[in-house]
This record gives structure tokens, sequence and C-alpha cells, in this order.
């Protein structure tokens, strides 16, 4: 890790880090269908958007924690869908129930010892970035699915923040 990067980057999942809604598009079992790729239990093809893995894998390469933070009521199926996708092994830190992402993002500081100012998170519901950039967390508005250029975004963001 870099001086001036985030020590923590989380993600949201639903339309952040994959194209569905896992409480209501998707329903397990998930059966493999090639990497990173699944199909549920009607036949429906699920993968992550097409940047994903690779910005997984570069934020793991730098050494940078990674967490996932999701409100959905399915939280069986979230988690399920995670390793089912072989996302599970990037993810140190996984919140993952109903509520405000702002319990999702207590749990993250109380367990990591990490900052808030020291974190950087990306979802596509505008609701959770204004609750969340009230802590001091660096948040990034994700709108058509996880991408290098919102990764860049972010991190010029979290790079130029005011101390």
């Amino acid at each position: 890790m870099n001086e001036g990067e985030p020590r923590l980057v989380v993600f949201d999942l639903d339309y952040t880090v994959w194209p569905l809604y896992v409480d209501t598009d998707v329903t397990p079992p998930f059966k493999p269908e090639g990497r990173n790729c699944v199909k549920d239990s009607y036949g429906e093809r699920v993968k992550p958007f097409p940047e994903v893995l690779g910005i997984l894998d570069e934020l793991s390469a730098k050494g940078i924690c990674l967490g996932a933070a999701s409100r959905t009521t399915a939280v069986t199926t979230g988690r399920k869908l995670l390793q089912a996708l072989d996302l599970d092994k990037y993810f140190k830190y996984k919140e993952i129930y109903p509520g405000s992402k702002v319990a999702h993002f207590k749990r993250f500081q109380e367990e990591s010892g990490f900052a808030y100012r020291d974190m950087l998170f990306f979802d596509d519901e505008p609701r959770n970035i204004v609750e969340v950039s009230k802590l001091g967390v660096t948040c990034i508005l994700v709108e058509n699915g996880m991408s290098r250029q919102d990764l860049k975004l972010g991190f010029e963001k979290f790079k130029n923040r005011s101390s």
C-alpha cells in the first residue's frame, strides 16, 4: 500500500459488483459455468461486471484490504453468490444484512481498526453515498457497474480530499 491510498476499499454488491439484485433476481443453488460465472436454479447466467475481477486482483496485489457491504434481505444468497463466483476470497470484511450502510461501516471500523477517513466506498445508490460520506468515508457513486474509471476517480478523490 502506498502513502495517500485507502487502507480499506469497500464495494456494494448489487449493481456495483454484479448486475442484479440478489434478493429478487437470482435463486440458489448456483452451478459453475466457467471462471467467475454461474447459473442459478432457473438457468440464469450470473457474473460480475466486466472490469470487477481485474479491479479486485489489482487492489489485492497492492495489499489493500477489501470489504463488501450489502443491505440485502437475502443474506445467505448474497454470501453464497460471493462464494460461487469465487469472489469471497477477495473480501476480508463482509457486512451483508438489511439496514443502513452506516451500521456496516461502524462494523468495518471496529473490526479493521481503520479510521473512516482511510476508507473508500463504491455504491450505486445515492442514499448510501450520502449517509456513509457523513462518517468521513470517501464515496463514489457507481452508475453502470464498477469500472476502472470509477476506481481511478475514487483514488483521485481519496488522494485530494481535504485533511
